[in-house]
């Protein structure tokens, strides 16, 4: 083989390469671009937010107990914690 004719092919061979490294690189710049606007991490809630969610997970938990007191027959201390009472009675 040609020396000179290798050299051309390999230099033909650059040439290809490049472009396509050039264009995924490009396309890399686009999808990048998108992704860096993008928010990251948790939101953060405003107080009334934050109020509301407490009000309504405080609904849930007391409606959850209540639950649990009728189908087990536990007496909730004054407190809303029936294993403080459960604890005394086996003591």
């Amino acid at each position: 083989m040609d020396v000179y004719k290798a050299l051309s092919e390999l230099h033909e061979e650059k040439k290809r390469l490049d472009s396509a490294i050039q264009a995924l690189e490009a396309r890399m710049k686009t999808v990048a671009g998108k992704s860096t606007q993008a928010r990251r991490g948790r939101r953060s809630m405003s107080p009334g937010e934050r109020e509301e969610v407490s009000r309504r997970m405080s609904r849930y938990w007391a409606s959850r107990r209540k639950k649990n007191q009728m189908s087990s027959g536990a007496v909730a201390a004054p407190d809303g914690n029936a294993n403080a009472l459960a604890a005394q009675g086996a003591a």
